[in-house]
């Protein structure tokens, strides 16, 4: 994953349901791939193995554990995270289809993708139920409201809350 549930957790503040932080943790991943079509991948990590048993049937001497794996040209395409490597295995964090061919790729987000996503997930539990209040008055109690349209959100969150991926988009063809 993008970020660990515990480094999450930290950030947070708040006393969330592991398993519900992870489904967003793994939504903002998606998300970021997705806006930027930037896969983050390390093609110098890189490589073709077989599936048995729900392992990996190689050992990459640059993979350890908590590191991500990118699974294509197979059934188990997807993201996945190293949870153990052996001599001659690697087991990820999700179950995986007995299958001869699959490539296998490293995948490695910057800091400031990391710390991004970090500030995503605070705001998702911190102000998501407040999203297109523009202004709020206690006194007489007056709320105004604003347009959420392509100009000021980007895959459900403010623009502001993604700039930090400029750096990374790479154009789509």
């Amino acid at each position: 994953m993008i970020v660990t549930v515990e480094e999450a957790l930290d950030y947070i503040g708040m006393d969330i349901q592991p398993e519900r932080l992870e489904k967003k943790i793994r939504a903002a991943e998606s998300v970021v791939r997705a806006y930027t079509n930037n896969n983050f991948q390390q093609r110098e990590v890189q490589f073709e193995a077989q599936v048995v048993n729900g392992i990996i049937q190689f050992r990459h001497a640059y993979l350890q554990t908590g590191d991500n794996l990118q699974i294509s040209k197979s059934v188990n395409a997807g993201m996945y995270t190293v949870v153990d490597v052996t001599a001659n295995a690697t087991l990820v964090d999700l179950p995986l289809y007995d299958s001869v061919r699959n490539l296998f790729t490293k995948v490695v987000y910057p800091p400031a993708v990391q710390d991004g996503v970090l500030n995503m997930l605070n705001w998702e539990y911190h102000s998501r139920d407040k999203v297109g209040i523009k202004s709020e008055t206690i006194s007489r109690h007056s709320v105004t409201y604003y347009d959420l349209d392509s100009s000021n959100q980007v895959m459900g969150y403010p623009v502001s809350l993604l700039g930090f991926l400029e750096p990374y988009m790479e154009p789509a063809f």
